[in-house]
């Protein structure tokens, strides 16, 4: 079975930092690329922030932060990641974009290069289909925070290798992750579950069912959840939930998975959640 050394991770948002963290931290060298500088930068800072506040938690020796970010590099090129062994895309949730991103993976990387993708709604036959390597494009789906959940949902395309499969499940677990096997279909499990119920929540709060805190208090201690719905949405991302739905409305054809006009409303005013301190809740730098 063929052995990933490096990982190239494409897209320095908060996916992408965390995938380029946990796999320095399991010995993987790694190679994270961004086309913008700027947001390049404060990627691989955020990320040194996070294993200097383990290392004051008393939950990484200051050894092991040196030796991660020494086997971290970044880069505004694609070409950066050339070669090596597992490349994972984890750029803005649009069809096209990561079809463009891929694409050009494809004519850079090195032919036995495993091309992974940590779309977490899209197709992974019809993003494969954009490369000339199908059986080497697999779903490599993370939960946020990377560095704290446990899952990697491994999805298979149609034409999706069993040695890929392997070689991915192998490289999630040195990464301390659980991979679990899913099917190729539009939002996989995790996201055909958790996001109707997000926006039925949106939908209690547009139709003033009750307020916001309200919502999230029923299904914290009714319902046993960690987070309640609006906030869990507020850390995912309101840009990244209303991306999601989409897709599974225009895939599945169902009312049931129509974005409700108020989460519209409000990615259309840029209120997008922690990321920018304003969603359901404001937050406030630290």
């Amino acid at each position: 079975m063929q052995e990933v050394r490096t990982v190239g991770v494409v897209g320095a948002g908060t996916m992408g930092q965390g995938i380029a963290q946990v796999a320095a931290q399991a010995g993987f060298e790694v190679r994270l690329v961004d086309s913008s500088a700027e947001a390049l930068e404060r990627g691989l800072g955020a990320l040194e922030s996070r294993l200097v506040r383990l290392v004051d938690k008393g939950k990484l020796a200051v050894e092991d932060k040196d030796a991660a970010l020494a086997r971290l590099a970044g880069d505004t090129d694609l070409s950066a990641v050339a070669d090596a062994e597992l490349v994972v895309e984890a750029v803005v949730e649009r069809l096209e974009v990561k079809q463009a991103v891929l694409s050009e993976l494809d004519g850079i990387c090195a032919p036995g290069s495993i091309l992974g993708t940590n779309t977490s709604s899209i197709s992974i036959t019809r993003l494969a289909a954009s490369t000339n390597r199908p059986d080497k494009v697999v779903g490599m789906h993370f939960m946020n925070p990377v560095p704290l959940m446990t899952l990697v949902e491994v999805i298979r395309g149609l034409a999706t290798s069993q040695e890929t499969y392997d070689v991915v499940e192998a490289a999630a677990r040195k990464m301390g992750k659980t991979p679990v096997e899913v099917n190729d279909s539009p939002g996989f499990v995790s996201n055909r579950v958790l996001m109707p119920m997000i926006n039925e929540a949106v939908f209690c709060l547009y139709e003033r069912v009750g307020e916001a805190q309200a919502i999230d208090d029923v299904m914290r201690l009714g319902m046993n959840h960690p987070m309640g719905p609006l906030s869990l949405a507020d850390l995912i991302g309101l840009d990244v939930c209303l991306d999601i739905l989409h897709v599974l409305y225009r895939e599945f054809g169902d009312p049931k998975y129509r974005p409700c006009p108020l989460l519209t409303q409000m990615v259309d005013a840029g209120y997008l959640g922690r990321k920018v301190g304003l969603g359901f809740y404001e937050y406030s730098k630290g």
